[in-house]
């Protein structure tokens, strides 16, 4: 009874995770070490992301409870799931940088808010910017006309002055 008890409150757990992420990433973990799985949640939970192994059954009831549709064609084989709740871009990011020094996961798919979502497309979430970045080209992109019309602006009375200075050494040079 304790058991069915747990895995009622492992999937509740796993459906409100998979509801309030903005995304999850799922792939598979074989060949994954002891070390690097440590190194990989502590990876995850500096970024306040979570990383955990779910049961593929448990995943795929916490889907339905959680009205998420086609997870299904991800829930194959041992399955490492990332989840992020602030930024649409580190669990992804995270995983791809694993890949590069380590292959032992491969990206399934994952699930932007809701929908579900290739391999592909997870890796172009991969390398999107950071917040941070995307907000500063943006700042860049609106500073860039105002610059340009505080010179356009200044022109007449820059022309102005050079004229007044042009007047005043002709008059001193006379």
């Amino acid at each position: 009874m304790a058991t069915i008890e747990k895995k009622k409150q492992l999937v509740a757990d796993l459906a409100s995770k998979l509801t309030s992420s903005k995304v999850a990433v799922f792939a598979d973990y074989r060949g994954l070490n002891v070390a690097d799985a440590t190194a990989l949640r502590v990876a995850f939970r500096e970024a306040g992301a979570e990383i955990l192994v779910a049961k593929n059954t448990l995943t795929r009831i916490a889907a339905e409870r959680g009205g998420i549709q086609g997870l299904e064609v991800l829930l194959t084989g041992p399955t490492i799931i990332a989840f992020g709740y602030t930024d649409l871009a580190t669990p992804p990011r995270l995983l791809n940088n694993f890949l590069k020094t380590k292959r032992s996961l491969e990206i399934k798919g994952g699930l932007l808010e809701g929908r579900v979502i290739s391999t592909r497309d997870v890796r172009l979430l991969a390398d999107l910017p950071s917040r941070e970045v995307l907000v500063s080209q943006v700042m860049r992109g609106l500073q860039g006309p105002i610059a340009g019309l505080q010179t356009v602006l200044a022109g007449p009375i820059r022309k102005l002055a050079y004229a007044l200075k042009a007047i005043e050494e002709q008059k001193a040079a006379s």
